[in-house]
């Protein structure tokens, strides 16, 4: 399995070490009768001075540890083995994009004290990701003509709001809405086209639908969740968070991968 990626060793090696930290903060966490460096290490925001140490609030950071670990592993462990294919300029433009963009949504994470500038920096990169990523598809795809508008609509629009961060009379009623909109919309499609394409696993396609869909049951689970305190939301969070990570960085090692070798015809029947 290790020998499966071309970076498989190094990614397992990071992701263990994440983990022994995550295990270390939670034996210490009712030693010290602190959460601070577990929660930290998982949720990568300041201690909620009420949360209690009690194993299943540890349980519960330990489960959003285990999520970023996960998602270090399919991030870090590249393309499958095996002689790369000969890509062209514009895909290995869309693997930088794509690669770029994984960064940025981890940065959105782990750096909470600078939302506005990583709201920025993805926005932008994503930008780049629409207007890279319809060229490279295989198939004449129908209703992808306008994915490249809707993609920058959304995205753009994005950027331009968390750029401004003035004062909401300056931005008109709604707009910020329907770019929010169009950025979903131009990831359905995304999706669609990756799902047709063949290039990419059923299971990255299956990625980027929950990532697409988790955020709206986190919403709708948000008032139950804060009635157990911000540990659970904020964990939940996370979790939800690692899923797009995953669905960029598995759609940048796919387009790298070897060529798949043709199915074996049947054999004949026997007379």
């Amino acid at each position: 399995m290790l020998h499966r990626h071309r970076f498989g060793v190094p990614a397992l090696l990071i992701a263990s070490v994440y983990l022994a930290v995550v295990a270390g903060a939670a034996v210490l966490a009712p030693a010290t009768g602190e959460l601070g460096a577990l929660w930290r290490v998982t949720l990568f925001t300041e201690v909620d001075e009420d949360a209690a140490v009690t194993w299943p609030n540890v349980l519960v950071l330990c489960a959003a540890g285990l999520a970023w670990a996960w998602a270090l592993w399919q991030s870090l462990r590249g393309p499958l083995a095996g002689p790369p294919p000969i890509l062209d300029r514009g895909v290995r433009r869309l693997r930088a994009g794509l690669y770029a963009a994984a960064a940025a949504s981890w940065l959105l994470a782990v750096i909470p004290s600078w939302p506005r500038g990583t709201e920025i920096l993805y926005a932008m990169v994503m930008c780049a990701v629409v207007e890279w990523f319809q060229p490279v598809l295989r198939r004449n795809l129908t209703r992808v003509a306008h994915m490249g508008t809707v993609g920058v609509l959304g995205y753009g629009g994005s950027a331009v709001f968390a750029a401004l961060d003035g004062p909401a009379s300056l931005i008109p009623a709604g707009l910020p809405l329907v770019c929010v909109v169009a950025a979903l919309v131009w990831t359905v499609l995304a999706l669609r086209a990756q799902w047709r394409d063949g290039r990419w696993r059923r299971a990255t396609v299956r990625y980027g639908i929950a990532a697409l869909l988790a955020p709206f049951g986190l919403i709708s689970a948000g008032p139950l969740l804060a009635l157990t305190g911000d540990l659970h939301l904020d964990a939940a969070g996370a979790a939800v968070g690692t899923l797009m990570l995953v669905w960029l960085a598995r759609s940048a090692h796919e387009l790298a991968d070897p060529p798949r070798q043709p199915a074996a015809p049947p054999a004949p029947p026997h007379p």
